[in-house]
This record gives C-alpha cells, structure tokens and sequence, in this order.
C-alpha cells in the first residue's frame, strides 16, 4: 500500500510502486517556485499546482468522492483539464476522460458506463448531462473548489486500484473502458529515463489519449514541465517550442508529417530539443529520416496498446538502418506470434503480435467476455494481451509490422496486407498519403481499394497504372478513390471502418 506521506521524491521514486498524488505534493515541497503546468492561457508553480489539486479533491470528497468511484473529463488541453484528473486520482478515484470527438450520443454512453456523477467540462462542449450528473465547467473549478488551503483527507492507494479508464474511440458502437491500474501508470513512470527536473515536455495530442499520458505523467513526475496546446497547429507548435525551450514531445506521425512540410520548419531554433517520440500509427521510414536529418535531439518510436501487454522501442537515431521497422522488445517485456489456430509461429514466421510486461491492463470495464478476448495464455498458464496487429521478427529481433489483423485482405485465398500497397502508392510523387482496404467481391472474396490524396495536377488513373504496375497480380487494386483527406482520429490513425462505410 501507499500512502501521501512526507517522504522525498527521491525516496519515491526509489520504489517500486508509490503513490503519484505523494509524488507530487514532494515536488512542490522541494522546488516551490518552479514551473508545472503552462497552457496557452496562464501558467502554474508546482505550489500553486499542489494547492489546487487539493482544494479540488476535498471538495470531490466533500460530495462523496474516493475510491470506487470515477470522476469524468471532457474538453481540450489546459490547466482545468490537468487540474481535474490530478484531483480525481488524488481521492482515489479512477479519472475517466472522453473523446471530445465522439458523438453526443457516444459520449453520454461513455459517462454512463464509468459511473462517474461528476463531470468536469470544457464550457464550449455541449452534452446532455444524465440526471445524477454534477457537471463543473473549466471555468468555474476554482471557485467551485474548497476554500484556500483546504487539503483532502489522506487515502490509501494499492497498485491494483483503477487509476483511469480510457475509452476507446467510439467511431461506432459504443466504446470500450480499458481500466488502467495505479502499478500501471507507476510502471511507465518508473521506466523512464527520458525526462529530469529540466524537462520541458510540450504536448498537443488530447489528454484522454494514452498516448499523451505516456508523456504528461512521466515529465510530471520527474519534476519537470509540461506545456499543454489545446489544439495542434504546425507553426504554433514550433514558435512554443522556440518560446518555451521545449526538450521532449511526444508526436504522432500525421503530426510530423505537417511540421516537416511546413516551408519555415528550417527557420525556427529546436536546438533544445533531446528527445522527440511517437507512437499510435504507422510511422513511415522516409518520415523518420528526414525528421534525423532536420530536427535536433534523438527520435525514439514506441509501439504497444493502450491495453497494454509488450511493447517495442525504436531508438531511430542509433538504428538509422532499422527506420522500417517499430524496433525491439522492451526491457522486461515478452512478445510472441502466434497463427490463427492461437499457436506459437516458427522463428522467422508471420503472425499475431501478443504481448505481456509490467504494463498491463486490469480488463474492460464490466465487458468481461471483451476483456477475455483480448488475451491470450501460453503453455505455462501466463496471460498474454493479443494486439491485433500482424508482424515478424527480423534477423536482429526488430519488429516489422505487416498490418492491423482486422484489416488483413483475404482475396481468393491469398492473404494482402494494406501496408505493402500503401507503400507503393506513398512512393509516387503524384500521391501526399494513401490508405487501402478490402472490400466484399463476387468472385475472390475481397479485392483491396485505395484511397489517396494527390498531389496538384496529379492523374488518378496514371497513379492507379503506376501502382498496379508494381504489385503482383493477387494485390493489385481494383479502383482508386480521391480524396481532400483520410478520416483520422483526434490522434492520427487512419478510421479504415469510415473508408470502407464510403463504399457501401
């Protein structure tokens, strides 16, 4: 168990598992005066930080608030926002922040199933709160909050206990509670030796994305900074990273893209920069080598879930040779293939990625036939997390991916990956980004079909030739589509379901 107690940073961190609201009441004891939060509107000291997480706390306390229960978040980055879920943990309770780009419809389900009865809300969102719902707007948390100098009470923190539960995009249906322990978190804290005290962290991906927490977390934790952007936008990005001083982001790839092609990128000073990393869809090699070649600092790739399981780490400034793949196995992780009959693939061999490690899930929200499905156990009984995505192991144990498996096209009983015919229209200089999928045929099952946004003047059917030109006779394309833009998700990855739903 742990406990808020008196004990130094340091001294936390030096354990295997402890509370994160002790942390940083330590913190705010040992640099006072240092800067914690900044958004685009104010900034706080890490006293000002750990004064209002407490007033915010006892008053959740005050109307019931601890452990067993769930405080929900719906808005865009800003000190309310991180003021909330710092304050939800600190009673106890599991922080459940939604996707701002949900449906009303998806999102009420989503404060339904957390259980949450308090809500705090960017004022610019409308939602139908259920009767039973307090909702706190950003702007009015301070003074909703206790008085000054009010503290919460002290609350025990076991590693099991759920420290958040993030909600899976909810494009349909509606969407999965995946229950993140407080060991957990601790653990992505624990394993970092990215960030320090001088750590500047600027993060432009949403905070109800684990993706962001990853970052926010960990930067926080160190004692360092975090910048928080309530929307990304590529030259603002840059001016906060000259402005700020910036160290350390965590990006995905669309991101990169739209700064690399930004004709000032070259101007602004990023000399600052020690690391920049990404995760949560495919990274395309030419991207990460012009990203070394043009921007300061190491560039690191993370693949995992948010469900947890293994995960890999690519450290693309040592491994320029290795820019294809998402890299090796993580220190104390463990990641298997396996075939489609759940069997252990031969070394060398193409399967599903399953994975375990000290980040792991507890399970699905009250879905436990969803939560069961999602693993899978080897011969000696140990629970695994099966990722969903389809890869082999090089000669050097780094990771290629092949594609997610639900995306797989069987087409008269030859398997098709996406990624193999969306690298070759991405090399065409007609073509900014594609994506392929698989569609329902007659005679062969499914034939797969691009989606691309071309470049000016460009000739669709010249660039279909060229790409059926280069692929075997099993993967070529039946039909190219135009598009101004492939629908992504508030972090990146390409919604293949709205593609396939354009088509009929």
């Amino acid at each position: 168990m742990a406990t808020a107690s008196s004990r130094s940073s340091a001294e936390l961190l030096s354990l295997p598992f402890a509370d994160h609201s002790a942390l940083f009441s330590a913190w705010a004891a040992e640099q006072p005066d240092k800067v914690a939060l900044v958004d685009e509107d104010r900034w706080l000291t890490w006293t000002e930080l750990d004064a209002l997480v407490e007033r915010i706390a006892a008053q959740l306390q005050a109307e019931g608030v601890g452990k067993g229960a769930a405080v929900a978040i719906l808005g865009y980055n800003s000190i309310p926002y991180a003021l909330a879920f710092l304050a939800a943990i600190r009673t106890g309770a599991a922080a459940a922040p939604l996707t701002t780009s949900a449906t009303p419809e998806a999102l009420t389900a989503m404060l339904k199933d957390s259980g949450a009865r308090h809500l705090f809300a960017d004022p610019s969102i409308a939602m139908d709160v259920p009767e039973g719902v307090t909702r706190i707007s950003f702007d009015e948390i301070e003074a909703w909050a206790a008085p000054e100098g009010t503290r919460a009470a002290p609350v025990e923190i076991a590693p099991e206990d759920p420290f958040n539960i993030i909600y899976s995009s909810g494009t349909t249906g509606t969407p999965k509670g995946i229950v993140q322990p407080h060991q957990m978190r601790w653990n992505y804290l624990a394993r970092t030796a990215a960030y320090d005290r001088d750590s500047v962290a600027l993060l432009s991906t949403p905070l109800y994305s684990n993706t962001t927490l990853v970052a926010f977390f960990p930067v926080l934790g160190m004692g360092g900074t975090a910048v928080l952007t309530r929307k990304f936008e590529a030259r603002r990005f840059l001016e906060l990273s000259e402005r700020e001083r910036v160290t350390h982001t965590m990006l995905v790839p669309v991101q990169y893209r739209r700064l690399m092609a930004l004709p000032e990128f070259d101007d602004f000073d990023l000399s600052s920069y020690r690391a920049k990393f990404c995760t949560s869809a495919p990274f395309a090699a030419d991207l990460k080598r012009d990203i070394l070649k043009r921007w300061p600092g190491g560039l690191v790739e993370f693949y995992g879930m948010t469900e947890g399981g293994a995960s890999c780490i690519l450290l693309a400034h040592q491994f320029p040779d290795k820019l294809h793949t998402v890299g090796q196995v993580a220190p104390n992780s463990e990641m298997k293939l396996i075939d489609e009959d759940g069997n252990e693939v031969a070394p060398g061999g193409v399967g599903e990625v399953v994975g375990r490690g000290p980040m792991m899930m507890s399970g699905y929200k009250d879905r436990p036939d969803a939560s069961r499905a999602a693993e899978w156990f080897d011969a000696d009984g140990r629970r695994f997390i099966r990722h969903g995505d389809i890869g082999r192991f090089d000669e050097d144990g780094f990771l290629i991916l092949m594609d997610r498996a639900k995306d797989l096209i069987i087409s008269g009983g030859f398997n098709i990956y996406p990624s193999d015919l969306e690298a070759v229209l991405a090399a065409d200089p007609g073509v900014v980004e594609a994506a392929v999928v698989g569609v329902p045929h007659p005679d062969w099952g499914e034939t797969p079909v691009g989606f691309a946004v071309l470049t000016p003047g460009a000739d669709k059917d010249a660039v279909l030739a060229a790409a059926n030109a280069k692929l075997g006779k099993t993967q070529r394309l039946s039909a190219l589509h135009v598009v101004d833009q492939l629908p992504r998700s508030a972090i990146g990855k390409v919604l293949k379901r709205e593609l396939r739903d354009r088509l009929g």
